[in-house]
């Protein structure tokens, strides 16, 4: 069988196993995850695992004359040479050849020049393996790879390990990039609901906009709010205060759940730390403040969409009563109403947990950004204690400190009371980091079948079409099987590649953004967020097909397309 179609195949058998795990055979998500990367681990051919690993670790490279042995190379920056260290020339492979076959050795490398790729350096002996090829220049169109003798050698056995080991290993690289991150999360969203700081975080937001922009409200509290709290729990907490709403007001029900929805949704897949767009920037090597604010300035203009959609067409053109529900009575809306707001948090204390990290982490990226290196390293001091604040892993850990500090001194909680809230955060948390680490797993298994050439060998690699290439893919999965986070992390597997290679023609948070962007279409009833905003507020499944399916699909296409402009007209390539 031809080794594309062979490919594709493994890709297939992959997904199969994923969505008809979840679908067919009611499998929880971390089960049908290990087990779609113990098939696609088992099916992979060792040539690709090999050639993976090679590509992973080398730099494209062509050779001027060899008898000064210069050197011109267009790799990754992640590709950084060093003097006297020992590199292997190799060849891709072709015609009878499965792996990449080694063309000459290169010792005693001396730079010409401080690296920065594309650039020349030479210097060194080459031992060509065909004296012949050294006999003249190989052609500027020949394709070649320069690679680190050790890491030549590791890729060699990388074929070795046993299928076990390979997921493990895929499992326990993203478990250690995330776990933290999402355990912290956890904290932090369970604290603020307990606390009332997110209630209070709605309450001052409508009281900045008044009655008649509380939509308004509804969206930018549901977008912040869903930065650190999964979207069922946005939703869940939300939700009351839209029925209330509209017992106050006695119209607009659906506007008020439309834009819960439209907030609270486009930060579940934009912006860290919730799960998808966290394992997408750590499995693309996005530095997460650049996550943050890329997510925040693409995930507004779709929230905005959703508003003005839902505000100009849906409310005008329906309407959705407000009905009884088993999870809030008239009873308890009219207590929720009148709740004394002196046994709430203040604001600033409230939203501190939220703004913290993304300051923090941010903050650290944009220095990092606009300070020269040379300054950093004249205060070292300065930029240590700026490192260690910007560490996505400290700034969530302080941000955890500060939401548990305002539970105590809000509710008064007991060390006992305190302790069982974290061990309830803790063990929603650790659900998710079990799927989402999984979920790692069977993208790095997807990632060695070599799928990320097929897509990278297309005859259009435009911005455009590889953005939307990668919508499409995670549109399909999360259309197939439901979940919003699963299509991230199985279609991140599929693509990750791209960014890894180096050879993409933009920076690659914005292949991060469209995969969020993509995870949008289409909700409906293989999706536990559809049944909870159906439940939650009273609509049939047929209104939540209605209401809720054409927004978001419209809205993860607006994000689409505020990527592909932002893409082709910055893209901070390299």
């Amino acid at each position: 069988m031809d080794s594309t179609w062979y490919t594709v195949s493994i890709l297939l058998a992959g997904i199969v196993v994923v969505v008809g795990g979840i679908l067919a055979l009611r499998l929880h998500a971390f089960l049908a995850l290990t087990f779609g990367a113990l098939v696609v681990a088992l099916l992979t051919p060792s040539a690709s695992i090999e050639n993976y690993h090679v590509q992973k670790s080398a730099a494209k490279v062509w050779f001027g004359a060899a008898s000064d042995s210069r050197l011109e190379l267009n790799g990754p920056n992640s590709f950084k040479p060093i003097d006297g260290q020992s590199y292997v020339v190799l060849r891709p492979p072709h015609g009878d050849a499965s792996r990449f076959q080694p063309v000459a050795f290169l010792t005693d490398l001396r730079m010409s020049r401080p690296y920065s790729a594309p650039a020349p350096f030479g210097g060194g002996t080459v031992r060509w393996i065909n004296e012949a090829e050294g006999s003249g220049d190989l052609r500027r169109s020949d394709e070649l790879y320069l690679i680190p003798t050790a890491d030549w050698r590791s890729a060699q056995k990388m074929d070795d390990q046993t299928i076990a080991s390979r997921v493990a290993g895929g499992f326990g690289s993203t478990a250690a990039k995330i776990g933290i991150l999402i355990a912290m999360a956890s904290i932090i969203g369970k604290c603020l609901l307990d606390s009332g700081a997110a209630d209070r975080i709605v309450r001052t937001a409508l009281g900045w906009f008044g009655e008649k922009f509380a939509p308004v409200a509804f969206v930018l509290s549901g977008f912040l709010l869903g930065v650190p709290v999964f979207f069922d729990t946005v939703f869940y907490l939300m939700i009351p205060l839209g029925k209330a709403m509209q017992l106050r007001t006695g119209r607009n029900y659906l506007l008020f759940v439309l834009t819960i929805v439209a907030g609270a949704t486009m930060a579940h897949s934009l912006v860290p730390p919730t799960p998808g767009p966290l394992i997408v920037a750590e499995q693309l090597g996005v530095d997460i403040g650049t996550m943050i604010l890329a997510g925040c300035i693409i995930g507004l203009p779709c929230a905005a969409f959703g508003y003005f959609y839902a505000s100009l067409f849906a409310n005008k053109m329906w309407t959705l009563p407000l009905r009884e529900s088993a999870d809030f009575t008239m009873k308890d809306l009219e207590e929720l109403t009148n709740r004394d707001e002196s046994q709430l948090p203040p604001f600033w204390l409230s939203v501190l947990p939220i703004i913290l990290p993304v300051f923090l982490i941010a903050g650290y990226s944009v220095l990092k950004a606009v300070v020269s290196k040379e300054w950093m390293a004249a205060n070292p001091t300065f930029s240590d204690v700026a490192a260690t604040l910007g560490d996505k892993n400290i700034a969530l850990i302080l941000s955890a400190l500060i939401a548990m500090i305002t539970l105590i001194r809000t509710c008064r909680t007991s060390r006992q009371e305190l302790a069982d809230a974290v061990s309830s955060a803790l063990a929603g948390g650790g659900i998710i980091i079990l799927i989402t680490s999984a979920g790692g797993a069977f993208g790095k298994t997807l990632q060695e079948t070599g799928v990320a050439n097929l897509i990278s060998d297309l005859p259009d690699t435009s911005p455009a079409m590889i953005i939307t290439l990668a919508f499409l893919i995670t549109a399909a999965i999360r259309t197939a099987q439901g979940s919003a986070t699963v299509a991230m992390m199985t279609a991140v597997g599929i693509l990750g590649g791209l960014a890894q290679s180096g050879n993409l023609p933009f920076h690659p948070v914005y292949l991060a953004c469209a995969i969020g962007c993509g995870s949008k279409p289409i909700a409906w009833m293989n999706d536990s967020g559809f049944w909870v905003i159906t439940r939650m507020s009273g609509m049939t499944e047929a209104e939540g097909l209605k209401y809720i399916t054409p927004m978001t699909t419209l809205m993860g296409v607006v994000g689409l397309i505020v990527t592909i402009i932002g893409a082709t007209l910055f893209p901070m390539a390299g």
